[in-house]
């Protein structure tokens, strides 16, 4: 049929308008009583004949204007005549201004919702449901009026950042501004803020739904227990006692709950209409590409409006290409969260930043810690090596680690970078766990456990792959001589439930080392780790600030000593990347490649195959194997796997494997079947697309079945498996603390003395210090406590602790210190230049200590008895951690269990005032 443009637009618009539960009818046979909501062609109006007005109920409450194709375009321009038949009278009715309009061309269509405070029109997907807009009628308010009722925030319970990554987020929604983008470093509670919001818009705003998408399982469970744990600060109930939580794990989506937490892959295979695969929620679908990426259609049990707001976590990965259509689908506002946005995410959100809390902003605060870079440097990372023609070497074929012995038929001259891919040099691992190894006592000189040992610290190393995995737990449990519970591995593909080992590492002793690919490089929440070791690079910036992010919680004394290092004895207020590859200084970009499933071997991959797996994920993964064969082996080796396959090539292979779950081609068979099909029973139509989905199945993997075309590509892969490179041993070239961390030590130290230089006059502790030596015995552990909180509160990054590491890393201090409080007396003794190096100030206790005995015996007079030298002794200590000792300090421990001070009367007599008194002055010399 030849049809108008105009009459095209309003046959699509029908087709969405029934989709959607409206009942169409024309002006000549209208039926009020045939639904909920009836939509009626060309009603007239006092201006004219109004393209469709919408009926809910019997009572007019909204318009569409129909335009042609060409003019989506510039469908704004058309607003002012929409809203004109919005107010006209229509006629046989004495109708108020019509608060819902549209206008469409049955591919694009905008909305206006005219009880809005300021109007504004926008893009949807489709048209509304009727019930949606009985609901909406009933209410005194639309939700974007309903959100300028919202009360001022309480802040008790928040972080200053999340006070105004909130206050900013509700005045962005105030301004319907329909995209907003939360930055807050890993760790400084970008969940929880976004909880804080999500219950405010529940109760406040009277939202009915909110979805909370994530592009993992892993993050998705997180994401529900905080939600469960989450008690809001005007109300002792917790969050769903109040709300219901759902987290959905099949396609049913119940319909009463207020918050629902979905994967992104999840939430697009429910628009799809499909199931989806559990372990297809495992990793991030980052940048997983599709050449022509498969729409989404209306789905009537979760129509455009179900949500009202879409809060997007780690939104700068996963919500573009082929996943940005879930979001397109929903006529919602939507909050994207992230630590590490980038030119893509910004525009994304229409440069609508409200939270702009970087990692530097978090370390100042304290919400975060800041780290320092040690680097390790060997030989054969920096320049590479080469295995001489005739050598004969280990093979080991790349998943199944099964080795061959073979002799080399031609030089092979191997980069750093192929390392653990193509070559494998155990020497080089080893080198690089061994100098680990070496210098992490320098790194935690505290961390003697009660044995006399080094306690490792928790540490994380990232591998290239499962199989460098592999090999770097067997290296480092040699290296460390320890047992296998020393050191584990934390993937998808651990035998072990990786859940299970996150969950020792995070709370338990053991494992001390874990080993991961990429399953906790985002997301997750590890507070005692402190050590990162790099044996892989990282090409994309936003990533590598994710796998940073691992290490940047903060974790208090108690819980670090309660979550696996008892030896600990301060807070954690930095950790250390360890760079082995030399990941600080490679070229970055914002974007990262992600494998689906690079777990399984070719063999096994062929073997599910020939025995009827035949799932998209293992077919879509062997193909992806077939194609990167292709480009290795020659043409002589395509034509025998041509041979093989009675006559199909590799790519003519991979093409059909692919073809088998393109929905494209699921969606063309469904319509063939139908139009052959078109009057028999539904249950009939859906067996014939079964058996004809079956049949494009089987002719994809029937060549698998033939075990010749398996085995030969099982061993032609053979050639292009890993070298095991055991002639060419490595050495380190180069290890240290990276150069620009000496002069941030420098930068630290500098601004620790100027803030001593401008506060020494009106700070009481610092005033003893600059005084005459005879004061300082007057220095009270209150005076030091009082300074100590004054400089956390007011300049965290200038902590004691990380202070006295700044000059270690200079190597301008004598020895470890105690605790952080005898660190900041050592400090501003050497600061004020009581003391010419930076030295322990127990140790310059027991110093003036050891002076002043031997001065008191020198002579005659005094001899001090053993007993008398054991009460000295406990001065001496009590002095040295508390900087003077009363009279009244005498009835606490270590003295009063001792026998206090009358036992100090019996053993000095009337010298006790005068012991002590000079004890205070001469220990604090």
């Amino acid at each position: 049929m030849n049809q108008s443009p105009e009459q095209l637009a309003r046959d699509n618009i029908d087709k969405q308008l029934i989709a959607c539960g409206w009942v169409i009818q024309n002006k000549t046979q209208i039926n009020l009583n045939a639904g909920a909501g009836i939509a009626v062609r060309e009603y007239q109006t006092d201006i004219g004949p109004a393209d469709y007005i919408l009926f809910i109920d019997k009572k007019p409450i909204g318009i569409i204007e129909a335009k042609r194709a060409e003019e989506g375009v510039h469908l704004t321009m058309h607003e002012d005549q929409s809203e004109g038949y919005a107010a006209a009278k229509l006629k046989y009715l004495n109708n108020e201004k019509l608060p819902f309009v549209y206008e469409s061309t049955g591919e694009i269509t905008r909305f206006t919702d005219y009880r809005d405070p300021k109007p504004r029109s926008r893009n949807v997907f489709t048209f509304h449901r009727p019930e949606t807009f009985q609901e909406w009628i009933k209410q005194d308010k639309s939700l974007r009026a309903r959100i300028h009722s919202t009360p001022i925030l309480p802040e008790m319970g928040l972080r200053d950042c999340q006070v105004t990554a909130i206050n900013n987020l509700e005045k962005s929604f105030k301004d319907n501004k329909p995209k907003a983008l939360i930055q807050m470093a890993t760790g400084s509670g970008k969940t929880f803020t976004a909880i804080t919001f999500i219950y405010r818009l529940l109760k406040y705003a009277k939202a009915k739904r909110i979805l909370f998408l994530v592009d993992t399982k892993n993050l998705g469970e997180q994401a529900e227990q905080e939600f469960m744990a989450y008690v809001p600060n005007d109300d002792n109930r917790k969050f769903t006692e109040l709300y219901g939580v759902t987290r959905l794990k099949t396609s049913f989506i119940p319909p009463d709950n207020q918050v629902y937490i979905s994967t992104i892959q999840r939430m697009y295979s429910i628009l799809k209409g499909n199931e989806l695969d559990e372990s297809l929620e495992e990793t991030n679908p980052n940048e997983y590409h599709q050449k022509e990426p498969a729409p989404v259609t209306y789905t009537e049990k979760i129509p455009i409006e179900f949500f009202d707001f879409i809060v997007i976590d780690e939104c700068h990965r996963s919500i573009y290409n082929l996943w940005k259509q879930v979001l397109d689908y929903f006529d919602v506002f939507q909050i994207g969260l992230t630590a590490t946005p980038d030119n893509r995410t910004f525009g994304y959100f229409n440069q609508n930043l409200v939270s702009d809390y970087g990692y530097e902003k978090a370390v100042i605060d304290g919400v975060l810690v800041p780290y320092n870079v040690f680097s390790i440097e060997t030989k054969i990372t920096k320049q590479g090596s080469k295995i001489e023609i005739g050598e004969k070497v280990d093979k080991r074929e790349r998943l199944t680690r099964r080795k061959f012995w073979e002799s080399v038929d031609e030089d092979i001259e191997y980069s750093g970078k192929q390392l653990d891919r193509d070559i494998v040099n155990p020497s080089t691992i080893r080198m690089i766990i061994r100098g680990i190894k070496d210098n992490m006592p320098a790194m935690f000189p505290d961390r003697i456990d009660k044995d006399g040992k080094f306690e490792v610290p928790k540490t994380l190393i990232f591998a290239k792959t499962d199989s460098h995995a592999e090999d770097i737990i067997e290296i480092v449990r040699e290296e460390f001589d320890e047992e296998n519970k020393f050191c584990k591995k934390i993937t998808y593909r651990s035998e072990e439930d990786p859940k299970s080992v996150l969950s020792q590492f995070r709370n338990d002793y053991y494992p001390r080392i874990a080993v991961t690919v990429d399953m906790i490089a985002t997301g997750t929440d590890i507070r005692p780790l402190e050590v990162l070791v790099f044996m892989r690079d990282v090409k994309s910036r936003s990533y590598y600030e994710q796998m940073k992010g691992r290490g940047t919680r903060t974790c208090s004394l108690e819980q670090l000593k309660a979550t696996g290092t008892p030896s600990a004895k301060f807070t954690k207020d930095h950790f250390v990347i360890i760079d082995a590859i030399g990941v600080e200084s490679s070229q970055k970009t914002d974007s990262r490649p992600l494998e689906k499933k690079p777990g399984m071997s070719l063999k096994d991959l062929l073997q599910n195959v020939a025995m009827g797996n035949t799932d998209e994920e293992i077919l879509s993964t062997l193909a992806n194997r077939l194609i990167r064969l292709a480009k290795q082996i020659n043409e002589k080796e395509k034509e025998i796997f041509t041979e093989h396959s009675n006559g199909q090539t590799i790519s003519h292979v991979v093409k059909q494997l692919l073809n088998v779950h393109d929905p494209d081609t699921i969606n063309n068979i469904g319509l063939k079947i139908n139009n052959e099909l078109l009057n028999e029973a539904p249950a009939t139509i859906e067996d014939a697309i079964k058996k004809e989905k079956q049949k494009i199945i089987e002719d994809a993997i029937a060549i698998f079945h033939n075990p010749e075309l398996r085995n030969y590509i099982v061993d032609v892969r053979k050639k292009y498996d890993q070298v095991i490179d055991g002639i060419n041993l490595d050495e380190v070239t180069n290890i240290g603390w990276v150069k620009d961390q000496e002069a941030a030590a420098s930068l630290t130290i500098s601004n620790f003395t100027a803030w001593i230089e401008t506060h020494k006059d009106e700070i009481t502790a610092l005033q003893i210090f600059y005084s005459q030596p005879y004061h300082r015995r007057e220095l009270t552990y209150t005076m030091i406590r009082d300074l100590y909180d004054k400089i956390k509160t007011e300049q965290p990054l200038l902590s004691p602790l990380h202070v006295w590491r700044a000059y270690e890393q200079l190597k301008q201090a004598n020895g470890s210190i105690k605790n952080e409080l005898i660190a900041l007396v050592s400090l501003i003794r050497k600061v004020s230049g009581i003391d010419k190096t930076l030295i322990g100030y127990d140790k310059t206790v027991d110093k003036n200590f050891q002076t002043w005995v031997f001065k008191k015996q020198a002579g005659t007079t005094t001899k001090f008895t053993e007993e008398q030298m054991q009460w000295l002794r406990m001065i001496k200590d009590y002095v040295a951690n508390s900087f003077h000792v009363d009279k009244d300090d005498f009835e606490l421990d270590p003295f009063n269990k001792n026998g206090g001070l009358g036992k100090m009367w019996q053993l000095f007599g009337e010298k006790t005032d005068e012991i002590i008194n000079e004890l205070n002055e001469i220990l604090a010399a």
